[in-house]
């Protein structure tokens, strides 16, 4: 007799097996979960120091210092939001994207960040000329230290949008893309604000 139909001359319910479940989140998205918690606490560490240290200085920036350009570093701003529209819009589950107009707007987040990080080094040029460098004082040192990471992890955001953009990849690893790029935008205008307008 069949196991179909002993189950049903006993009065029991047929044994079903379990399917394996695919993971609620990718590898992929929980690796980049984990790893943007700690830039998290890294920036947070920076941006403490900052704080501490511009609460010491009776006038900031200090004496004989000239003070940042906030108004050019505004578009730059304006820049790099727009480069994290379209790499939202790249991958977008509810809109269900196509390939080529994932890599289009992934193409373009990439050529937005490149044009923020040609404009951030044309101004430092310009700082550097007015004398704020690193062997400055802490004024130059804090500023170098926050933007410069920034603008690493920015360099770094590049090369993850260069790869979905020119190269087979996963959904998933635009997934993580668009998560550390969305970061990187969100970071910049919390920095800036610090750094260049307070």
């Amino acid at each position: 007799m069949s196991t179909s139909g002993l189950a049903a001359a006993t009065g029991a319910q047929p044994r079903r097996e379990r399917l394996p479940s695919s993971p609620v989140l990718p590898p992929a998205v929980v690796g980049m979960a984990l790893l943007l918690f700690t830039e998290v606490m890294f920036f947070c560490g920076l941006i403490s120091a900052y704080l501490v240290l511009r609460w010491r200085m009776t006038t900031w920036p200090p004496l004989g210092q000239p003070r940042l350009p906030a108004m050019v570093t505004m578009v730059n701003t304006i820049v790099l939001l727009a480069s994290g529209q379209f790499a939202w819009d790249a991958y977008d589950g509810r809109r269900r994207a196509t390939q080529a107009v994932r890599l289009d707007a992934t193409r373009i987040a990439a050529a937005l960040g490149l044009v923020f990080l040609c404009i951030q080094g044309y101004e430092w040029s310009r700082l550097i000329a007015h004398g704020i460098t690193m062997q400055s004082g802490m004024f130059g040192s804090i500023f170098y230290t926050i933007v410069g990471a920034h603008a690493l992890h920015v360099a770094g955001g590049l090369v993850l949008l260069a790869v979905c953009a020119f190269g087979r990849v996963a959904t998933t690893t635009f997934r993580a893309a668009r998560m550390y790029w969305i970061f990187v935008v969100a970071l910049w205008p919390v920095i800036w604000a610090l750094v260049y307008l307070w």
